[in-house]
């Protein structure tokens, strides 16, 4: 196992991280970007409200627990979405907000590792 950075709004923070479960987090995300491209293109139909789409709730627990949250209701497109990440362990929790896509980048690099 290697280390993930994910850099976020202020600051980056690092962890061990699996090559599996990267690669299963690329995929969510991936999921999330298209759900977010129907809301866009929706939104842009004549007047059309577009349809609701479900949040991105990614869970892994290895050496720490990271939790990444995204609801792409309330974001105009992928380029101006925001994640919500939690990573803690027994002595520490770290919350902060992350560009989506910055986190799409620290994913891709990680699995060219």
């Amino acid at each position: 196992m290697t280390s993930l950075t994910l850099n976020l709004s202020q600051g980056s923070v690092s962890f061990t991280f699996s090559r599996e479960s990267a690669q299963d987090l690329q995929g969510q995300v991936a999921e999330l970007v298209q759900r977010l491209k129907a809301i866009a293109s929706q939104g842009s139909s004549a007047g059309q409200r577009p349809s609701p789409q479900p949040s991105l709730e990614y869970r892994y627990t290895g050496d720490v627990f990271l939790e990444l949250f995204c609801n792409p209701n309330i974001y105009p497109s992928p380029f101006a979405a925001k994640v919500l990440v939690t990573v803690r362990d027994e002595r520490i929790r770290l919350t902060a907000e992350a560009e989506l896509t910055r986190l799409i980048e620290d994913v891709n690099l990680f699995l060219e590792q």
